[in-house]
C-alpha cells in the first residue's frame, strides 16, 4: 500500500477481543478514534446479535453520525449492517435454503462424529442456523475461552473437520472459523466476497483498504481477503490489534 488506507476492516474474534468476549475498553476507545479518521468495517463469523454484544453495545461516547461509517458484515460477510437514523439496518443476506441448511447440519455432526470431535460437555448448542450461515462450535456457542485454545490449539482438528465436511458439500463454502468452529456457506460466499461487496457500496476501492486478523493462513476465514490482494497485516490477539492501532490513528489523523 503505497498511501494510508481509507478503509481499516478488522475481524472479531481474536482480532478485536477474546472469542465471543465484550471488547476490552482499552480496544472500544480506539475504535471510536479510528471512526474520526478512516471508515472502519468488522467482518466475522458471528450473528448480528454476536456483534451487538461484543462490538457495538461497548462503544462510548460515539455519536449516531460516526457510526454511519462503520460497516457491520456478521457470518463471515454473508450479511450486511448500515446504522441509520439511529438503528442498524440490514442491507443484504446471503441465506441459505432449507435443503442446503439440513445437508450442511447433517454432514457437519456425521463428520464430528466419525472423527470423534462431537463433545458431550459443552456450553450451549453445539450447531447454529444463522440463517446465511451453519456454524458448528465443538464446544457450544458460550464456552470458556480457555477451554476453547485447549481443545484444539494447532488448528489440527478444525482443519481435518472442514476437509471431511468440505468433501460431504461440494456445492457449499466450508471454513475454519474460530478457535473451535467450522462455518458453512454458499459456494463462493466468504470474506472476499463480503469484501468486494463492500467496494461497491461504499465506493472504497480495494487498494485503499486495510485488513487486520487472527487467521490470514492457508486454512483461516480470514485467508480469502489475503489471496482478494487487500492489504493485510497479521495479529495474533486483540493486545496485537491494540498495539497497532496506537500507531496507525496518529497517522491517518497527521494525513487527513
Amino acid at each position: 500500500m503505497t498511501a494510508l488506507p481509507r478503509l481499516v476492516a478488522f475481524d472479531l474474534d481474536d482480532t478485536l477481543a477474546a472469542s465471543k468476549s465484550p471488547l476490552d475498553p482499552r480496544m472500544a476507545a480506539l475504535l471510536v478514534r479510528l471512526l474520526d479518521v478512516a471508515v472502519v468495517c468488522v467482518i466475522s463469523g458471528g450473528n448480528f446479535s454476536q456483534f451487538r454484544m461484543q462490538l457495538v453495545d461497548n462503544l462510548e461516547n460515539v455519536s449516531d453520525e460516526a457510526l454511519t461509517g462503520l460497516h457491520l458484515l456478521p457470518t463471515c460477510g454473508t450479511q450486511y449492517y448500515r446504522h441509520s437514523k439511529g438503528d442498524w439496518t440490514q442491507v443484504y443476506a446471503e441465506n441459505l435454503s432449507d435443503d442446503e441448511k439440513s445437508r450442511a447440519l447433517a454432514a457437519v455432526e456425521a463428520a464430528a462424529r466419525e472423527l470423534g470431535y462431537w463433545e458431550s460437555d459443552t456450553w450451549g448448542p453445539i450447531l447454529e442456523d444463522r440463517g446465511s450461515q451453519i456454524t458448528f462450535s465443538a464446544l457450544g456457542q458460550s464456552a470458556p475461552v480457555a477451554r476453547k485454545v485447549q481443545w484444539d490449539p494447532t488448528g489440527e482438528k478444525k482443519n481435518s473437520l472442514r476437509e471431511k465436511v468440505q468433501a460431504l458439500l461440494p456445492d457449499l463454502e466450508v471454513r475454519s472459523g474460530g478457535s473451535t468452529s467450522v462455518d458453512i456457506t454458499r459456494r463462493g460466499i466468504d470474506k472476499a466476497y463480503g469484501m468486494k461487496r463492500l467496494a461497491v457500496l461504499t465506493g472504497v476501492p480495494l487498494s485503499d483498504m486495510l485488513f487486520i486478523g487472527d487467521r490470514l493462513d492457508e486454512n483461516g476465514n480470514d485467508y480469502p481477503v489475503k489471496v482478494l490482494g487487500v492489504e493485510c497485516v497479521a495479529v495474533e490477539g486483540w493486545e496485537d490489534t491494540a498495539a497497532y492501532l496506537e500507531t496507525l490513528i496518529p497517522t491517518l489523523a497527521a494525513g487527513a
